[in-house]
């Protein structure tokens, strides 16, 4: 690639701020004034993005005029005016803004760079803060794509609308029904088992990991909570059906039924990766996972156990905290193209509750807002059904948010299975849950 020459782009940078506001709309919220080497160039360019921030378009020449209220701006203004010169007004559009992000990108480093030095010369270093400073630097973008035209686009509608969906089932067929077919093979899309303390949301992540694996999927299962060696145990037990009190003395039976398991599915892995709560942020997490695909491994599914554990350094309280994290653990779905499955905590108003509604979601309804589907967990009888939860749709962007499901659980096993026969509900919202949801959907 060639080298861009930085400091005269600064020049093509203020020329085109001043002659176009599309251009300017799209560079200003990247551009700040330490970028320019000139300080003619760095005055100007905080008059015209002073303005155009008040008025939402470029100054004009006599505009600008009005704001030069000292000789020194006059003369900033003079000189900035002078490196105009021979500048040709018709640009190849791509060209400039291949050429802007570029500038762009490359300056936030640098800068980026600079502040990480004086942090680490200052001791004050977060690792967390430095590691989003260089993603916010890097994933600088002004893309001039325009998106979908409904009218003259109708036959790329079309072939959408038309092509198989490729989906992983979730091993259970009436969440499959609801979900048109399970979780979306290439991601974009975040599902969320929401449930009180000790309900079983971690027995459900366990299954759901198990079922992707027996598709010959590989599916890397972050851990928050428990340790790795816990959550293999559990894991064991469900695949191979031996009590999870009785492993230790039943070693050689459980070898031969993961190597019988590993035969039957020979692509099948499960990757368990555990980090105390509250240490790791999703910039972190992002950077773990590319740690892994950079050793040729397909990563299908990620399974975070659970999603509140994450840590995040934007936010005053849990909700903005949680709501972050979840739309970034969302947005890792998009990178890695895999569905991103995790869990949540329902708050007390949720306990004891049959089918509990999104208003019962613990810390932040941000996360209600930002999931693609939540299914609550609960137990429809605590008293008479000891080893039976239940599923209850609470959001739903696939299809109908609504219905419940009995599961029977093995908890020697750690086992969850569709009840037959059991009571599995169309609707059994009331109707103010249903209309709390109805108006989630139409602000998404």
């Amino acid at each position: 690639m060639l080298k861009l020459d930085l400091e005269y782009f600064e020049t093509i940078l203020c020329y085109k701020s001043l002659t176009d506001s599309v251009y300017l709309s799209s560079i200003i919220d990247h551009v700040e004034s330490e970028y320019f080497i000139d300080k003619n160039k760095k005055e100007i360019f905080k008059i015209i993005s002073e303005f155009y921030k008040k008025r939402g378009v470029s100054p004009s020449l006599t505009e600008i005029k009005s704001y030069l209220n000292t000789p020194e701006l006059k003369e900033n203004f003079r000189a900035v005016v002078d490196t105009f010169k021979g500048i040709e007004s018709n640009f190849n559009s791509d060209e400039l803004y291949q050429n802007t992000e570029r500038f762009l990108k490359e300056k936030a480093v640098y800068h980026t760079m600079i502040r990480t030095v004086d942090d680490i010369s200052n001791s004050t270093i977060d690792t967390s803060e430095i590691l989003q400073r260089f993603e916010k630097s890097c994933n600088i973008s002004l893309a001039q794509d325009l998106g979908i035209d409904l009218s003259n686009d109708i036959n790329l509608i079309e072939a959408d609308i038309t092509k198989e969906v490729p989906y992983i089932k979730t091993g259970w067929q009436w969440l499959d029904g609801k979900l048109g077919g399970g979780y979306l093979r290439d991601g974009r899309a975040i599902y969320i088992y929401a449930g009180e303390t000790n309900v079983g949301k971690s027995i459900v992540l366990g299954n759901t990991a198990v079922s992707i694996a027996k598709q010959n999927k590989t599916v890397l299962l972050i851990t928050l909570e428990m340790s790795e060696m816990v959550y293999a145990r559990r894991l064991c037990s469900n695949v191979s059906s031996i009590p999870i009190s009785n492993l230790r003395y039943s070693i050689e039976d459980l070898k031969d039924k993961i190597k019988k398991h590993k035969e039957t599915h020979p692509s099948g892995r499960i990757l368990i990766k555990e980090f105390p709560p509250s240490t790791i942020t999703t910039n972190h997490l992002k950077a773990f996972i590319s740690k892994i695909v950079s050793k040729h491994i397909k990563i299908d599914a990620i399974v975070v156990d659970y999603v509140n554990l994450l840590y995040s350094t934007i936010g005053n309280n849990s909700y903005e905290r949680v709501k972050y994290c979840t739309e970034q653990l969302r947005a890792l779905s998009y990178v890695f193209k895999c569905p991103i499955i995790s869990a949540t905590q329902l708050n007390r108003s949720g306990y004891d509750t049959n089918e509990p509604g999104l208003n019962t979601i613990s810390e932040s309804i941000g996360l209600a807002a930002t999931a693609d589907m939540i299914c609550s967990v609960f137990k429809p009888d605590p008293e008479n059904q000891q080893n039976t939860i239940a599923f209850g749709l609470m959001k739903n962007r696939f299809g109908i948010n609504s219905g419940t499901q009995n599961m029977s659980v093995d908890y020697s096993t750690l086992t969850i299975k569709e009840e037959t026969g059991a009571n599995n509900t169309p609707s059994g919202r009331s109707s103010a849950d249903l209309l709390r949801t109805l108006n989630n959907d139409f602000t998404d």
